[in-house]
């Protein structure tokens, strides 16, 4: 049995994050000693470990639930998880040209820049210039 901060320490994840897991139902309840300290067993560290491993890939939360309920299902096949796994590189090759974008016009905007006054700065030009900014869909954010 494993106390919190052993959990924590093997998985890398902040005590405050598991129980935030608990608390949203990633992760079930753990037993209790009688002095009221929580206890996790090895099942319990593989599921945190599987969680921490999905969040590091960018799962949601959703995501990590639904990949979760699946994987308490071995006999089921693994189309819904290969499609929810889909999903996410699509999201993560969206992000990815987004951030090509985003670096594409920075080092233009640095190029440009002359070491000049404030005044001329083409930085701050660029900047100013919405004509040239990136789409509200190209945005880091969006």
């Amino acid at each position: 049995m494993l106390t919190i901060g052993t959990l924590s320490k093997k998985t890398g994840t902040k005590v405050q994050t598991i129980r935030y897991y608990e608390q949203i139902g990633l992760m079930p309840e753990p037993g209790r000693t009688e002095g009221g300290q929580r206890r996790y067993d090895n099942a319990q560290l593989d599921r945190l470990s599987f969680i921490r491993h999905s969040r590091q890939l960018g799962f949601s939360l959703d995501a990590i639930r639904e990949l979760l309920d699946l994987s308490d299902h071995p006999n089921r096949p693994c189309d819904e998880a290969d499609a929810i796994a889909r999903r996410q590189l699509k999201q993560v090759e969206q992000r990815m040209a987004r951030l090509k974008a985003l670096r594409t016009e920075l080092k233009r905007m640095v190029h440009e820049c002359s070491g000049g006054r404030m005044g001329d700065c083409k930085v701050l030009e660029v900047l100013r210039d919405h004509s040239e900014c990136l789409t509200e869909h190209e945005e880091i954010g969006a």
